[in-house]
């Protein structure tokens, strides 16, 4: 597809192309991801990462780059790139003409009479990446030589030369293993071809510079070992697979069949939707057997139970029409979030999450009945252990509200530090926390019988919310409701947090309080990218994700614009208007399938600025954005159709 392809004046600017990055990711947590010039630029960047169980499941990067030359006639090329500093070394994207990233990533090259393609994917299955290398054309035959560039190091950490790393190789089927440190698995590089030779020569490359480390600020240096060179003949036409795999070697001579086979499981875009799929199912993954949601690449974790809740129906249901998939995931969340679901989180309002994603399912599959047998039981054990004495930062207080408050500790969702200090703490009674409050409770009476023990005990709580949840929160004076309420009274800095309270399917607020947030959210906070953390009328907005790290910490939720909040303006949206509000949702969302070819190709961003021309920053593939984007598309088939 057109946004998924560069030409040759894009390729070679590096100001340009460096910014643009490809991720590959499958079911087993492995990534492939790099810039599309194959120059890394983050410590997360690299060929073959894979998560290993025996160091808690985090990844660790094995293989960082896998450099080429090609040798015509005693003329040497070298097709790789790497920083050094402030110098690329060598700078082999002055070859690349073509880019295109449908349906896998492939780099063209072009020398003189030579044109030499390379195309990487990930086999869904294995901790495996597959190289495929093309000699389209040549005048004559062409020495391919393959450096690996080897780590051996977790994705968050860099490593430097040592003594204890092995620089030894043993030798496999048309291939070498390496293995540098005890308790780390084999990599084994491994060709198609029985004609390829490996010569040893174990050299640590030094100073490898990740720019947009050095960029924010981050250690940006590293050491990284080649042990040696693959060397192999092409004639023009031939085809070569290149095998990266972590543990067992595998059979080289079915190398080209896999590749293929591999390829054929992932199809063709067609559509922007396509794209919204394909990247759903590339958050899913197997994790210790267990299917779970990554919140993003390429550092976010796995599993983060807000994050889950709130992306889950846009993944599964929404995005790949699979309630299978939606209960398995759920059950497997629940399972691992005991503690957080009953007792203690610092995420106060991440269990009362739960309400708004069975809702979701309900919504969806109308199996009501079926869903509360199965569910209600621990949703209602969510509810409970709100009660005073149930948990220690938050607690239901005698006029029905949740008061949330643990010194120095951000305990919602806008949870970033400086320094040890919480940006945005907002102790007291939280506006979003309370909506969800309400609607965890509407939500579970809907449902349990009038006579029922849980109903006496609860119908009483939420008439107080009813009576106490608007008169709180409500400013009449300003026209909107206050992020927050403490001993001081209502701190009124503009956020989206209130979207929740008028965007739910029960809320404790008026028609009238609903029609004046949507104004004012809409007027001050809503961009093409996503919905502003704060107003730009606010001394303390910071409408641009960059320096510092304390500075990008300090925009995260003080301005930087988040795309999953236009999930809940939607929502709100098509409860006031109706279809009506169909061409404002698709205005929404139009503009990050032109950002497609930004940030990371062909994937969905964390956050972007929130001052035009609004850039992507953050994870380049986040679960709660490809959710809500894949939700609004819902939403906005369902309106069109009434």
């Amino acid at each position: 597809m057109a946004f998924l392809k560069f030409n040759k004046s894009e390729l070679v600017n590096l100001e340009y192309s460096l910014k643009r990055e490809i991720l590959l990711a499958n079911k087993t947590g492995a990534v492939c991801s790099t810039s599309i010039v194959t120059c890394n630029t983050r410590r997360y960047h690299g060929l073959l990462a894979v998560p290993l169980a025996q160091f808690d499941g985090y990844r660790y990067l094995l293989l960082s780059s896998l450099d080429e030359s090609l040798t015509l006639r005693g003329k040497r090329f070298n097709l790789g790139i790497h920083c050094y500093g402030d110098i690329y070394e060598p700078r082999g994207h002055k070859y690349i003409v073509d880019f295109d990233a449908d349906p896998i990533p492939c780099v063209t090259y072009k020398i003189g009479e030579i044109v030499f393609r390379k195309r990487l994917v990930l086999t869904p299955d294995q901790n495996q990446v597959l190289i495929q290398y093309e000699l389209v054309n040549a005048p004559a035959k062409v020495k391919l030589e393959l450096k690996p560039f080897l780590a051996f190091r977790s994705v968050h950490f860099l490593t430097q030369e040592n003594d204890v790393a092995r620089t030894d190789f043993v030798p496999v089927q048309n291939g070498a293993s390496f293995c540098l440190y005890e308790n780390f698995p084999v990599l084994n590089l491994q060709l198609s071809t029985a004609s390829s030779t490996f010569k040893a020569n174990p050299v640590w490359y030094k100073g490898v510079t990740y720019s947009d480390e050095m960029r924010r600020g981050f250690d940006c240096r590293e050491d990284l070992l080649v042990p040696g060179t693959f060397e192999v003949e092409l004639h023009r036409g031939d085809t070569l697979v290149v095998s990266a795999t972590a543990g067992e070697p595998v059979n080289a001579s079915g190398l080209k069949r896999r590749f293929t086979s591999a390829v054929e499981k992932i199809g063709s875009i067609n559509s922007f939707h396509d794209q919204l799929v394909r990247e759903a199912d590339t958050l899913i993954r197997e994790d210790g057997g267990a299917k779970r949601i990554v919140a993003g690449y390429s550092w976010l974790y796995t599993g983060l139970l807000r994050e889950t809740l709130v992306s889950l129906p846009g993944l599964t249901l929404y995005g790949k029409n699979n309630p299978k998939e939606f209960e398995e995931i759920l059950d497997n969340l629940i399972a691992a979030n005991q503690e957080r679901l009953s007792h203690r989180t610092t995420q106060v309002e991440a269990p009362l999450f739960l309400a708004v994603t069975l809702q979701q399912y309900i919504a969806f599959n109308g199996h009501d009945k079926e869903v509360w047998a199965k569910y209600g039981p621990v949703m209602k054990a969510v509810i409970e252990s709100y009660l005073p004495g149930g948990r220690q930062e938050v607690a239901m207080l005698p006029n029905g509200l949740l008061w949330a408050q643990k010194d120095g500790v951000a305990l919602t969702w806008m949870n970033a530090y400086i320094n040890g200090r919480a940006v945005t703490e907002r102790a007291g009674y939280q506006v979003e926390t309370n909506a969800l409050w309400y609607n965890a409770i509407c939500f579970a009476l809907e449902h349990e019988k009038k006579t029922s023990a849980f109903a006496r005990k609860w119908i009483p709580v939420k008439e107080l919310l009813e009576k106490n949840y608007e008169r709180t929160f409500w400013n009449a004076d300003l026209g909107f409701l206050a992020d927050y309420v403490d001993n001081g009274g209502q701190h009124m800095e503009l956020r989206p947090n209130q979207l929740w309270a008028v965007s739910l399917d029960h809320r404790c607020v008026s028609d009238e309080v609903v029609s004046e947030v949507m104004r004012v959210v809409n007027a001050e906070l809503v961009t093409r990218r996503g919905i502003r953390t704060l107003s730009p009328r606010d001394v303390r907005y910071k409408g641009v994700y960059e320096g510092s790290q304390p500075e990008r910490d300090e925009a995260y939720h003080n301005g930087c614009a988040w795309p999953f909040l236009l999930a809940q303006f939607c929502y709100a949206g098509f409860g006031m208007m109706g279809s009506s509000f169909v061409k404002k949702a698709e205005w929404l969302t139009e503009g990050f399938y032109e950002d497609l070819s930004k940030h990371g190709v062909g994937c969905f961003s964390e956050l972007y600025d929130g001052d035009p021309p609004h850039e992507p920053h953050g994870a380049i593939s986040s679960a709660m954005t490809t959710s809500a984007l894949l939700n609004i598309n819902w939403l906005i088939g369902k309106y069109r159709e009434d």
